[in-house]
């Protein structure tokens, strides 16, 4: 990526290390994330244009607090420090930090000092802003002003312009400081001088240069679900690469209503890409025959695909590469920052493919968020049905059949799940929300249906909004809509004679059942 310029954030264990890269890439200029004591001369050998340090939950003035290669400092590009980034700055460059008496946490008003600064550039003199922070800037490193105070900090946001050193002690990547995609902007553009040339477009042509270069004649192989990352991956190598690529889909007897169809449709009839349809339904359905533990399932799926995948791809003949779907989130989560933040996971391999398989990975999305890869998919021509679907879990249905998965509880529940998709669809509310699908309970209940008793199945109603599905909120739904959805799953689906909505957020409770 280094032909556009770009900004780097060092990652001191802030919860909004994503959200400042998000934001800045908003701005149309690329931007990544590193460990708080990334190499300098990595650093260097990139040549970003700037560099922001996050904030993080450590005291700079602890033992052991995160503190990065002063050297940054010398590189000649700007930096901007964030809540514990300006207090790293002030302490690094000669300033001081101490607690705080007034702590402040929440909404604060930011006045400016009338010290003209490019990263207020169009801002009012006084604006709210976003506090999270027990430390405080006492003293300012020579050089330095005050271009932004509030009630308790006296060094709210500073800055020496001659050295294009600034740092801020609110957050202007959250929502709560409603003017910080201007401020943010400010730094990036006005102060670091980068062209705003992220665009997808300019993406994909980058992507379809650098796969092409990487693969050559060689042969590719790539594992689809029917989710977005791994159709959007598949779009984007076929268009580098064309006859070179061969996708496998595996039908594993847990997916949703249509999902194999939708698969073959879009990837093979559309876009013309060379597509093996695996139906092993029978032999995952056979294997999880009286299984009721939930780790347990996951396991069976995880362990049966491989080894489908692994018969089906002997069978193509040579091949070099093999494609995974990963996203940026992916990769930061799995980079310790060495100390403030704990690794979230160990590193993303979608699908769990077997590593004895000796293909060189190839992750074509890797350095783009979930909202970055939707678009991309857009201008891959993938169909928007497809591109705005909402997450699905790898072990699919299986984990929202609670008890044993059997080829009639999966029929049961694809109907009913369907009902709720088309609800949603319909009453234009599946865009708004994070997910919203149906679960099959392992309870049954008398219910009365013209003028016989039934004793049958429930079914729960989840429907969850969230940013990035770390935390996420039931949602309060019109009762028309969650009346509509209830009738038509006891009228429609046969088995089904009551239905329940989940409100429980996350946390306590997860998004899935299981």
């Amino acid at each position: 990526m280094s032909e556009h310029d770009q900004i780097i954030v060092l990652d001191f264990g802030s919860q909004y290390n994503q959200l400042i890269a998000r934001r800045v890439r908003e701005q149309g200029v690329f931007c990544r994330i590193f460990p708080f004591n990334h190499d300098l001369e990595e650093i260097r050998k990139i040549q970003p244009k700037g560099i922001i340090l996050s904030g993080g939950p450590s005291s700079v003035t602890a033992k052991g607090a995160p503190l990065p290669d002063p050297g940054i400092f010398e590189l000649g590009i700007p930096t901007l420090g964030i809540c514990y980034g300006l207090q790293v700055t002030a302490h690094l460059l000669g300033g001081r930090v101490d607690p705080s008496e007034e702590r402040e946490y929440g909404n604060a008003m930011l006045r400016q000092t009338g010290e003209e600064s490019p990263l207020f550039e169009g801002l009012t003199p006084e604006f709210k802003v976003w506090m999270s922070h027990g430390d405080r800037v006492n003293q300012l490193p020579d050089g330095f002003k005050a271009i932004g105070v509030s009630d308790h900090s006296p060094y709210c946001a500073v800055a020496n312009s001659e050295t294009g050193r600034y740092g801020v002690q609110f957050h202007p990547e959250v929502v709560h400081t409603p003017d910080g995609a201007t401020i943010l902007g400010n730094f990036v553009k006005k102060i670091c001088g980068c062209n705003a040339d992220w665009t997808m477009g300019n993406f994909v042509d980058d992507q379809v240069a650098t796969i092409r270069e990487k693969v050559g004649g060689k042969k590719v192989l790539c594992a689809v679900s029917g989710g977005v990352d791994s159709s959007v991956a598949a779009a984007l190598m076929a268009k580098a690469i064309g006859d070179q690529l061969t996708c496998i889909f595996v039908d594993n007897g847990v997916l949703r209503h249509g999902e194999g169809e939708k698969v073959q449709t879009v990837l093979r009839d559309k876009l013309g890409i060379n597509l093996i349809f695996i139906d092993a339904s029978d032999r995952f359905l056979g294997k999880l025959a009286g299984v009721t533990d939930p780790e347990k399932k996951r396991k069976i799926i995880g362990n049966t695909f491989i080894d489908v995948f692994d018969e089906e791809a002997s069978k193509i003949g040579e091949v070099d590469f093999l494609v995974q779907g990963t996203l940026y989130p992916d990769v930061i989560e799995s980079v310790s920052t060495g100390g403030p933040s704990a690794v979230i996971k160990s590193h993303h391999n979608v699908g769990g493919l077997p590593e004895k398989m000796n293909l060189d990975l190839i992750e074509p999305l890797r350095e783009l968020f979930k909202d970055e890869v939707r678009k991309v998919g857009l201008v891959l021509g993938l169909d928007e049905d497809l591109v705005f679907r909402q997450p699905f879990p790898g072990p699919g249905l299986a984990v929202r059949i609670l008890g044993e998965v059997t080829r009639e509880r999966c029929d049961l529940l694809r109907k009913a799940d369907k009902i709720v998709v088309d609800e949603f669809k319909s009453s234009g509310w599946y865009g708004k929300v994070w997910q919203s699908f149906a679960v099959l309970l392992p309870v049954q209940s008398v219910g009365v249906m013209g003028d016989e008793r039934t004793y049958e199945n429930a079914a729960a109603v989840r429907v969850v909004e969230s940013q990035d599905g770390m935390t996420a909120d039931w949602v309060d739904l019109p009762a028309e809509l969650l009346r509509r959805i209830s009738n038509r799953i006891v009228n429609e689906v046969k088995g089904i004679n009551r239905v329940v909505y989940d409100i429980t957020s996350k946390p306590p409770g997860t998004i899935e059942w299981e």
